[in-house]
């Protein structure tokens, strides 16, 4: 095999931080390498100096056997690199089809060449939207794809792809994987950075791990256990510590007939008609193909949306939030898909953060009693195990797992009754994954109701009671624990008329 990239003793610091130590990297024509390790272990570090964010490291690249010097991300797509980044670099008031071609205009734009590569891209990943609908009006599933559409209109020989799955159903996921294999069948390089350690034996040919901004080791076959040891340097519990829970609590929340329209051009899906329950001590999940309308719903029961039919009912007494606002002055609290764009304030602290819709319960004569208030939320941060200095941390600088108990953090300041959790897991390694999962386990245990929206299967089917699945905005199955199994809620997932309730 011919190598294509090399990366050699490559190093990086931060102020007060050594994000990278002498960290090597290979990757072969037509290979892709899965790069692992547990949030700040320096796999993005490592894969932004590939691509030029980075302009100060230590070390040597090269590419196809020369030297490469690599100080801008114009360098890199001279040298032919692409990355996905994590976090999408998209504008969203242009349409796709600049975002697509953004920095690659000419003095006379080809608008219509540039619409019909376009068309081609997103047709190729199964995304049926036009190329001038403006990126602000996609969901974060296809602003995803798009950044990949962004990435295959340039001639790659080596594609970074940094948590390209997060907000990707299985039927996307797969689709992707077809692309993957197409590209590394032309000889492109692919270097796949994912928490999802189920995606490695389909797509991975070897995987590297990083540990503390260390390499760690690589293998060629894929052991979970293992490779989980080797991200966080020892024995993980329970991934999914969820004993077989109860539906014998109390209902607590009611849904029946809830209709709400979707305003042309908003890019939501309408919900039609849906009707569920979740009860005390209860997880329930929610399961459902890309647009099906899974945040759409738990946007709804949090006040985002109105409901043009329909009713709800919530501890016996009816419910009708008008806003978020409402939502939570009754118990409610919602945990979003996009923690950085809907739950956190990132240049901001964390102190200040974890204690924004909890601020009245830190009144003393209308003045916020500032010593009662940092207790609370330091004490919060202690039990969620949030990896900081202290309060004071600028949540912009924090792993995306400990910006996520940072969310959870907040929530739990207010008291909530209902928890409602959108995609919770979404962009985080192992470690944090499991603490999540064992932190859902005890808030139905002390009695709370939790209501999850997952893309990650497995995931629900470890940790609810129940699962209700939505298609095009409709509840199309409902499968008891026990019940459950991928294939029936992929099958429901695309069935367009209701079914039975199990």
């Amino acid at each position: 095999m011919t190598t294509v990239l090399t990366m050699r003793a490559i190093g990086k610091s931060f102020p007060g931080v050594r994000a990278l130590d002498g960290v090597s990297l290979t990757v072969g024509e037509g290979e892709v390498v899965a790069l692992l390790g547990e949030n700040g272990a320096g796999k993005s570090t490592l894969m932004n100096i590939l691509a030029g964010v980075f302009k100060d490291y230590e070390g040597e690249i090269e590419i196809g056997g020369e030297p490469a010097r690599i100080h801008s991300p114009k360098d890199a797509g001279r040298h032919g690199i692409a990355m996905i980044h994590q976090e999408l670099n998209l504008v969203p008031e242009l349409s796709i089809a600049d975002n697509i071609f953004l920095g690659r205009e000419r003095a006379i734009l080809d608008r219509k060449g540039m619409e019909a590569r376009t068309a081609e891209l997103l047709r190729g990943l199964g995304l049926d939207l036009s190329p001038r609908t403006l990126v602000k009006q996609c969901k974060i599933a296809e602003r995803q794809l798009i950044e990949v559409a962004k990435a295959l209109s340039q001639n790659v020989r080596v594609l970074v792809m940094d948590e390209p799955t997060s907000a990707l159903a299985d039927a996307e996921v797969h689709r992707l994987y077809e692309v993957i294999r197409d590209l590394t069948g032309r000889g492109v390089a692919v270097i796949y950075i994912s928490h999802r350690l189920e995606e490695l034996e389909e797509i991975a040919d070897r995987v590297v791990v990083l540990r503390d901004g260390r390499y760690v080791g690589e293998r060629s076959s894929i052991d979970r256990d293992e490779l989980i040891q080797m991200m966080v340097g020892r024995p993980l519990g329970e991934m999914f510590p969820r004993a077989n829970g109860g539906s014998d609590g109390a209902e607590l929340l009611r849904v029946e007939g809830l209709s709400v329209p979707a305003e042309p051009g908003s890019g939501r899906t309408a919900l039609r008609e849906v009707s569920l329950s979740v009860r005390t001590g209860e997880i329930v999940g929610v399961a459902g193909l890309m647009g099906a309308g899974r945040s759409e719903l738990l946007e709804s029961i949090f006040g985002v949306h109105r409901a043009a039919a329909g009713r709800m009912m919530l501890g016996g007494r009816p419910y009708r939030p008008r806003s978020p606002k409402q939502a939570i002055a009754r118990g409610v609290a919602l945990v979003a898909e996009d923690r950085k764009a809907q739950s956190l304030v990132l240049g901001n602290t964390i102190g200040f953060n974890a204690s924004l819709p909890s601020l009245k319960r830190f009144l003393r004569f209308g003045v916020v009693d500032r010593r009662r208030e940092g207790a609370a939320v330091a004490g919060q941060v202690r039990e969620l195990r949030v990896k900081a200095p202290g309060t004071r941390f600028t949540v912009g600088n924090l792993s995306g797992g400990n910006q996520q108990k940072v969310v959870l953090a907040k929530w739990l300041l207010t008291a909530p009754s209902l928890i409602l959790m959108d995609e919770p897991t979404r962009g985080i390694d192992v470690g944090a994954k499991a603490e999540i999962h064992a932190l859902m386990s005890e808030l139905a245990a002390s009695g709370k109701a939790v209501l999850v929206a997952s893309s990650e299967l497995p995931e629900l089917l470890a940790m609810c009671d129940r699962i209700l699945v939505l298609c095009e905005g409709r509840i199309t199955a409902e499968f008891p624990r026990g019940q459950a199994t991928q294939e029936a809620i992929l099958a429901a997932a695309m069935a367009r008329q209701q079914v039975t309730t199990l």
